[in-house]
């Protein structure tokens, strides 16, 4: 009998969510569970630089570790550094104490690749797409008031805050987000934060066509409860919204905000108020790998839940090192959806910014990872994998119209126009949007061989 025929390419085995010992490092030997809860102690105790890194883990990484880091915050990064301890603690959990040992795991670890990149991740020759931009999606482009980008004819995303409680290097808003590193000058946001946020409900008002809407940032867990409610609350009283989504990768990166009892009974207030008005209240959060689904974020998802949102979903970011295998995809679903009461919701292909070739997936491995995973987790929590095409939208990654895989460009149509397009001015457009073909790029270290020379062409500096 063939053994091998009853094998599935994917075994699902049920695994209980575990906190990782934080007193394993020895900066953090001392800290109690209360502490370790504690929103504000989390708050204060963030890595932000290598000194502060180093004052955790001790001598656990070696110094070559912290050259990496240096070189590339200092040549590469488009964000800056800032870890929160539970961030930090699904680093390498199962590490040996020996330095080498540690360090190679550190290395190796999937959520350190994204969260804390060093020079040796980046490519050597493409870190960056020819064609990457900063806003690579023209958000600020779609801007109808300062924050508020109108891309879709039904739906608009409202940035409340350019701050998140951690910062994720691979951050599709990077030009806006966070604090300037040394490659990249941010833009800001220049209003006070009630005087956007008052364009932006005036905005709405004047546009009942809009009735979705996405509250985010940054992440909303930095805006103070009481403004955040405040503002919920009008959204509320506008008849037209009819699904209020809250963004906020900090149920992964900072449960314990989220966990905390005025928060918790703000947003009762606030559900209870979207239930009686038949508004869908969600909450959206980022979680790329299962190790970062612990515990502590079952808990804080099941307070959300109770608290009254209709649904906790998670929109991934597929990267290489990260979870661009049907297995990692898999293991992480299973674990948001079988025990974190999580939806697993979209993967998107990582955008394209600078920076970022090392962590991008082509198409046709995206694609390839779609089907992959399909049939094995209920319909309802199986996620898409969409690409985010710059002027296009979300499209799930089987929409390409075409595809040359050798130059590893793919091309996309849309069956609406965004507001940058409506502004136009008539007879300005060389075509139609609806009949247009839009690009999106491989990265180019995917490609074969004669694409790579091809892409060496076109950006190769006039003369060479």
């Amino acid at each position: 009998m063939d053994h091998h025929a009853n094998r599935q390419p994917y075994q699902y085995v049920r695994t209980t969510l575990a906190e990782p010992d934080w007193r394993r490092l020895p900066g953090w030997r001392d800290v109690t569970e209360a502490q370790w809860r504690d929103a504000q102690w989390q708050r204060a105790h963030c890595v932000k630089n290598l000194r502060q890194l180093h004052t955790v883990t001790g001598t656990l990484l070696t110094d070559r570790f912290y050259e990496e880091l240096a070189a590339d915050q200092a040549g590469f990064a488009t964000m800056p550094m800032l870890l929160p301890p539970q961030m930090l603690n699904t680093v390498a959990p199962h590490a040996p104490d020996d330095p080498r040992a540690f360090t190679a795991a550190f290395l190796a670890d999937p959520v350190r690749r994204y969260m804390l990149p060093v020079r040796a991740d980046r490519h050597p020759r493409w870190p960056s797409h020819p064609k990457a931009e900063r806003d690579s999606l023209h958000e600020a482009d779609m801007w109808v008031a300062e924050g508020l980008t109108h891309r879709y004819p039904t739906k608009v995303l409202a940035e409340l805050v350019a701050t998140c409680p951690q910062y994720c290097g691979h951050c599709t808003r990077m030009d806006l987000v966070g604090t300037s590193t040394p490659q990249v000058a941010k833009t800001r946001l220049v209003l006070r934060p009630v005087d956007r946020q008052e364009q932006m409900l005036d905005y709405l008002k004047r546009t009942p066509a809009v009735r979705d809407v996405v509250v985010s940032g940054g992440d909303l867990a930095n805006v103070p409860w009481p403004q955040l409610e405040s503002f919920l609350v009008r959204l509320l009283d506008l008849g037209s919204v009819r699904d209020i989504r809250l963004a906020s990768k900090a149920v992964v990166g900072l449960p314990q905000h989220w966990l905390q009892p005025h928060v918790l009974a703000g947003l009762g207030r606030v559900a209870a108020l979207a239930a009686r008005r038949s508004v869908n209240l969600a909450v959206h959060t980022h979680a790329n790998h299962v190790q970062s689904v612990t515990p502590l974020v079952a808990e804080a998802a099941r307070a959300l839940l109770d608290a009254g949102v209709r649904d906790v979903r998670n929109q991934g970011v597929l990267m290489r090192g990260v979870n661009a295998t049907p297995e990692d995809l898999l293991d992480l679903c299973f674990a948001l959806q079988g025990e974190a009461n999580i939806l697993p919701y979209y993967f998107y292909l990582c955008d394209l910014i600078p920076g970022a070739e090392h962590w991008r997936t082509p198409l046709h491995q995206a694609q390839r990872l779609q089907e992959a995973i399909m049939g094995y987790l209920p319909g309802y929590a199986t996620p898409r994998l969409v690409c985010d095409v710059p002027h296009v939208g979300k499209r799930w990654v089987h929409q390409a119209v075409a595809y040359d895989r050798e130059r590893g460009i793919s091309y996309w149509t849309k069956n609406y126009r965004t507001a940058l397009e409506l502004r136009a001015p008539a007879g300005t457009a060389p075509e139609d949007p609806l009949e247009r073909r839009h690009p999106y790029y491989d990265p180019v270290d995917t490609l074969p061989e004669a694409g790579r020379r091809w892409w060496s062409a076109q950006s190769a500096p006039p003369g060479d």
